[in-house]
Parts: C-alpha cells; sequence; structure tokens
C-alpha cells in the first residue's frame, strides 16, 4: 500500500498529528509529497540520487521523506543531536546534493553548506523566508510553486541510515534500489503490518526521534496501511500516556529507557490516564532488562511485543508477552532469516554456546563507500550469512539471547555510539597518551559512555584534566559520544603486538552481570 491510496479514499483523514496538535491529512501529505519531488527534479536531482534531512520531529519530515521516495532517491535522515563536523561528514559520505534542514538548526547547518560550496543546495525548514540566507532557501517557500500531481518518471526510493556495522564512524546502510514503481507494496512494510496488524483504524504512537530507523520506518508503514501517525517532538513520560488516552492510541514504539522512565511515574500518575484503547507496544533499539519487561507487562498486560534486528536487515526475531515471561531475557525466535551461532574457528555452535550472530538471509545491503567493512560483516564462504556484530547464544528450542557486542559498540537510550569514533578524536589531545572507549551499566539508559586514559603526564590525572578533555570532545562530536566519566591508569593493557585488551577493562565494570550489555 501507499499513502497516496489513502489521499484518493479519505482524504481528510490525518496522517500526521504532532504532539503539539498540528495535524497533516493524507490530501496534504500526497500533494506536498509531489511538490518535494518535482522540486528535487528542478534541482536535477535523479534516479538513485540522495537528499539529507537534518530536522526535529516536525510535520515536514515526511513530506521530504515521502517526496523522495516516490523521486527515486535515497533519502538520508541525519541526527539532529550532530555537530557541524559530524553533519559535514554524514552529507559528503552520502553523497547527498541536498540538505534540507530546521531552521533552528541553521547554525550547524550553514558551514556545512559554506564547505561544500555549491555541490549542496540548502533548504531551511520553519521559514517563511529565508531570502536573507545566503547558503539556502526557504523549503516552504521552494516546495510551494511546484505542482501538486505526480512527477512524470515516478520510481521507489529508499532511507539510507546511518548504522554501526563495524566500529569507527558510522556507515551508511544501502540496498539497490529496484525498479519498482513508487505505490508498489513494500516487503517489510507488509510483514509489520501482518505482524501488528496495521490498518487503516491504526493509531501509531512514535515519541523517538524521527532521524532513527525504527520510528520513521515505522511511521512511515503506519501510513502505507491508513493509519495515523502520533508524533512527539520531545519523549515526556506522562505526556506520552495522555497521547495514548487523547488519540486513542492502538499501536505504539519504545525504547526500553522510555519504559524505565514511564515506571518511575508516581503510581496515581501511572493509573490516571485511560489506555484501553492500546492494542500493540512494540520496543527494541537497545536490551531490555527483564525485570523491566515484566513490570510493564504487569501494567499494561501482555500487549509488549520485542524484536531484535538492525539497519542491515539481515534478520528479526520476535517474542511476545507471554513468551517473554518463560524465556526472560531472550529476544525470541527468528522470524526472517536463520541465526546461526558462530565460534571463534569459524565452526557453528550448538545450543548454549555463546559466539557470534549470523543471520542467513538474502539481504542485499551494502555499506556505503566501504566495501571492506561490507565484506566483514560476512562470514567467509557464507556470502549470505551477515552479522551484526553482536555475541550470543540459542537455547535448546531456538530462542535468541544477547551477552555482548563484538566491537564494542555503546547502545545508551537506544542510540547507537562508536567508541573509535570517540577514541581517535581523544588521542590526539596532546595530555592523552592511551585511551580506551566503552559502555559502562547505567540504571536508565542501558549503558553509558566511559573514557579509560592514560596521560602523558601521571600528575595531571583527575578532575581538573578530565574536565579539559570533556570541553575537547564536546567541541567535536554531540554530547551523548563525549564520555560521561574518566578515569585513569598509568598504563592501559596492550597485547605483544599492541592491541588494546579493552575486554579486561571493560569487565571489571560489568562484574556480577549476566551479559555485557545494558
Amino acid at each position: 500500500m501507499h499513502p497516496r491510496i489513502f489521499a484518493r479514499s479519505a482524504p481528510d483523514r490525518p496522517a500526521v498529528i504532532m504532539q503539539s496538535g498540528e495535524t497533516l491529512s493524507f490530501a496534504a501529505l500526497e500533494a506536498r509529497a509531489n511538490q518535494a519531488a518535482h522540486l528535487f527534479r528542478v534541482l536535477g536531482l535523479g534516479l538513485g540520487e540522495g537528499i539529507a534531512v537534518f530536522m526535529e520531529n516536525a510535520l515536514a519530515y515526511f513530506e521530504v521523506c515521502w517526496g523522495a521516495q516516490r523521486a527515486g532517491l535515497y533519502y538520508t535522515p541525519v541526527s539532529s543531536r550532530l555537530t557541524a563536523e559530524e553533519l559535514h561528514y554524514i552529507v559528503s559520505d552520502s553523497g547527498a546534493k541536498a540538505l534540507v534542514f530546521s531552521s533552528s538548526l541553521t547554525e550547524r547547518a550553514a558551514p556545512v553548506l559554506s564547505a561544500l560550496g555549491g555541490a549542496v543546495r540548502g533548504f531551511a525548514v520553519g521559514t517563511a523566508d529565508a531570502t536573507d540566507m545566503v547558503l539556502a532557501e526557504s523549503w516552504e517557500r521552494a516546495r510551494a510553486v511546484q505542482p501538486e500531481t505526480p512527477i512524470a518518471d515516478e520510481r521507489a526510493g529508499s532511507p539510507m541510515f546511518y548504522s554501526s556495522g563495524t566500529t569507527g564512524r558510522p556507515k551508511g546502510v544501502r540496498y539497490p534500489l529496484n525498479e519498482e514503481p513508487a505505490e508498489a507494496p513494500h516487503p517489510y512494510s507488509e510483514f509489520v503490518k501482518g505482524v501488528f496488524g496495521f490498518g487503516e483504524d491504526t493509531i501509531y504512537l512514535s515519541p523517538a526521534p524521527l532521524y532513527h530507523a525504527a520510528p520513521l520506518s515505522y511511521s512511515m508503514f503506519v501510513q502505507r496501511s491508513g493509519g495515523a501517525a502520533v508524533i512527539m517532538e520531545k519523549f515526556d513520560p506522562e505526556e506520552a500516556l495522555a497521547l495514548i488516552e487523547r488519540h486513542r492510541v492502538t499501536h505504539s514504539q519504545w525504547a526500553p529507557t522510555m519504559f524505565i522512565r514511564m515506571l518511575k511515574l508516581p503510581e496515581e500518575t501511572r493509573r490516571r490516564y485511560d489506555l484501553s484503547s492500546h492494542r500493540i507496544a512494540i520496543h527494541a533499539a537497545a536490551p531490555c532488562p527483564a525485570s523491566v519487561k515484566r513490570a510493564m507487562i504487569d501494567w499494561w498486560g501482555p500487549i509488549i511485543h520485542e524484536y531484535y534486528s538492525g539497519t542491515e536487515g539481515v534478520g528479526v526475531t520476535m517474542i511476545n508477552s507471554e513468551e517473554a515471561l518463560k524465556k526472560p531475557g531472550s529476544v525470541g525466535k527468528p522470524v526472517i532469516g536463520v541465526a546461526h551461532i558462530i565460534g571463534e574457528d569459524g565452526e557453528e555452535l550448538g545450543p548454549g554456546r555463546e559466539g557470534q550472530i549470523y543471520f542467513e538471509s538474502a539481504a542485499a545491503f551494502a555499506y556505503h563507500n566501504a566495501p571492506e567493512k561490507t565484506a566483514a560483516a560476512r562470514l567467509k564462504g557464507k556470502p549470505n550469512w551477515a552479522t551484526l556484530g553482536d555475541i550470543g547464544y540459542l537455547d535448546e528450542d531456538g530462542y535468541l539471547y544477547l551477552t555482548d557486542r563484538k566491537d564494542f559498540m555503546i547502545v545508551s537510550g537506544g542510540v547507537n555510539i562508536y567508541p573509535q569514533e570517540v577514541e581517535n578524536l581523544l588521542i590526539t589531545h596532546p595530555k592523552v597518551n592511551d585511551i580506551a572507549v566503552f559502555g559502562v551499566p547505567n540504571e536508565d539508559f542501558g549503558e553509558e559512555v566511559k573514557a579509560v586514559v592514560a596521560p602523558v603526564d601521571w600528575a595531571q590525572a583527575g578532575q581538573a584534566l578530565a574536565k579539559e578533555l570533556d570541553a575537547f570532545c564536546r567541541q567535536h562530536l554531540s554530547a551523548i559520544k563525549c564520555p560521561r566519566s574518566y578515569d585513569f591508569e598509568r598504563e592501559l593493557p596492550r597485547h605483544d603486538t599492541g592491541k588494546l585488551h579493552k575486554k579486561a577493562l571493560r569487565e571489571r565494570y560489568w562484574a556480577g552481570r549476566a551479559t555485557r550489555i545494558g
């Protein structure tokens, strides 16, 4: 299905409802998306080229993305929390020819557009007149003069989210575009629709930023099914409950840290709202402590569903509430792809034995501009077996459990953080001789970023140096990537080869826990 279908059959039905009360009907979404597609063609963007979207949650997010989808483009959502330096990297690496950004983010978007010269066209959303902006135009004005009818050469486009896959800077996960028309059914959308029952009566609450893969993709899946996506500008635990009551929300999706914050509300507050319309609550993005899931099931009933997957789409596991109570800690059984556990010698391991998790599937993803990373994600001799880099095991009933991450990726509140990116920055500070960055337990967010530093001068180890390193990190990276705390060691453990023995350092902070992930 496609939102265009409902622009014809139910034009006044809301496709998007913002927390603020703003709405966008299916008819308006169709008209604006067509205008966006025409604008992209006027800019010279042809099939297979790309744009980047640097915005907070807003109605315009959907007109931009649906416009790119029907113009056969790759659209790359970029976190609104990134610095100009980080934004520059993704815009450049993705090959985007246009950057659509919130006017409130101009301070970070402007230097990127300046550095890239005329190679990238800039459009500011949320300002009626951007004529005083040398580097960008008003998105609304540029779009509004375009036709509201479809472009002549429509073709299905695709998102290109930036994800992990390996250590170091994130890379775009890119799927080859097919020759399907824009309105052709989306295979994963059809799968999700069947599993969760998305339909024209669906009211879907999305409390997370749309620059993440699941919030944007699932909201668009709901719109493909004729339902409405209720979008929070910023998550607040009590406001989320109020929105479920106000809009009679039927479906929702959460990160475990949101569950934790809602569970910490006073009992009186939690019981104040009518949640009887709520049929399906999905969660993913990070491991959910079994005690938290049990508490949510006690509160909301057996409507909690978890899935484990990645932007790469190599496989999916799912587990419902009844199974989760019987198999606490499991992320479920594979429903897309076949799971395999592989040992360090490359051999497949049996039930209960811990190794690297691979999924056998037909997923044709590649990491953009990184063939070596694409190859590293696949098992040698098994081109259809790919990994997200996680460690775990299958039990005797085929349920998957996650226990660690091969490449030490940190997931804090559902956000992926790549330690090597932080290490590569901090090692350039003149007072740092050696550095290790990894995740340590955090009660609310699952994990938080920890740095262990070997200073050039041991006499400088302490709070003053920690503050100096924090300021240095925040100058170049978004705050969420920067370490929450710094510890100091005279020397970090390294193998004879010079390789950092990070696991030994990290184990000190995870001692006594069954897994090394939050």
